[in-house]
């Protein structure tokens, strides 16, 4: 068997409604440059049958695991298992979009020692519909060093899951998912990879990235103050990495865009003194800290397609 440009890891539950979807954005790859990787928790075998289908124009390696139930230790058995020097992560209500393996292979020949490739990402809802574009705040070039980048992603993580290929050797450096995080492990790996070396950036919508009821990004049962601590944590694992004069404002910024993130949950499910708490937050960081906190966050293009999604009641 050859071994493949890049593995993508699907961790897979009660996945049927989009998962079909999720596979058949993937190209035919009779030249074997990708693997899929699926592992599956489900309580029964339809998603198993749906991956199936697909198994003839991939190369698919699925297991049934409902022994392993959380999406991050499947992530990471997954990435364990990966042969590619190149792993990417694809979850079962994401999409590829056309003519994204060509645009990732093009950017890894070019840089292949980059610890971490991003680009944009397509948002859309539940039926598909395209909601906005998600773009990263890495504008004018496409190779950016880590410091950088790590800058601006503790202020927000600006970063769609299915967009990211890391080099696998980074992902195991790094320890891989901290899987003590159900929130926000990949907002902790990116940093990890940040601080490891250079980032790619594709300046081009490769992925769609939806949003619906059941997503992660839902308060659900949860509470707010589970949400805010869950990037609390990453905000001060990686707050003292930050060098140089900027670095005390870009603290006081990441840690009010973990509060303004909180109270955006709370206002999107009705409580709506959650809204006036947001813009003392904003007064507070003053007329600098709110410009770089609406460039870096990528605030808008997170926040309006869940809005419009919530007028067409597909939240």
């Amino acid at each position: 068997m050859s071994t493949p440009r890049l593995s993508i890891i699907m961790p897979v539950h009660e996945g049927e409604t989009y998962l079909d979807a999720a596979l058949a954005s993937l190209p035919d790859d009779a030249d074997g440059l990708i693997e899929v990787i699926a592992l599956d928790s489900s309580r029964t075998m339809r998603c198993h049958d749906i991956a199936a289908r697909h198994a003839g124009r991939l190369t698919l390696r699925y297991e049934y695991r409902p022994d392993i139930q959380s999406w991050t230790a499947k992530t990471n058995r997954g990435a364990a298992m990966a042969r590619a020097p190149h792993v990417a992560m694809l979850h079962q209500d994401d999409l590829w979009l056309p003519g994204r393996l060509g645009s990732i292979l093009h950017a890894l020949d070019a840089d292949p020692d980059a610890a971490m490739l991003l680009t944009d990402a397509t948002i859309i809802d539940a039926s598909g519909r395209t909601l906005g574009c998600w773009r990263c705040p890495l504008e004018g070039r496409s190779s950016w060093e880590g410091a950088a980048v790590l800058e601006r992603l503790l202020v927000q993580n600006f970063v769609a899951l299915p967009s990211v290929v890391m080099r696998r050797d980074i992902w195991k450096a790094a320890g891989g998912l901290d899987e003590s995080l159900w929130y926000t492990p990949d907002w902790d790996i990116y940093m990890k990879a940040a601080m490891r070396g250079r980032v790619s950036y594709i300046a081009e919508q490769t992925v769609a990235f939806r949003i619906h009821g059941g997503s992660q990004t839902m308060l659900g049962s949860r509470t707010p103050a589970d949400f805010l601590n869950q990037m609390q944590i990453v905000v001060a694992r990686y707050a003292p990495v930050i060098a140089g004069p900027r670095a005390p404002a870009i603290r006081r910024i990441a840690a009010a865009s973990a509060r303004i993130n909180c109270l955006l949950a709370e206002a999107m499910h009705g409580r709506r003194t959650a809204l006036a708490q947001i813009m003392g937050e904003l007064l507070r960081l003053g007329p600098s800290g709110t410009w770089h906190y609406m460039r870096h966050s990528r605030i808008l293009d997170r926040l309006l397609p869940r809005v419009q999604a919530r007028l067409r009641g597909a939240l």
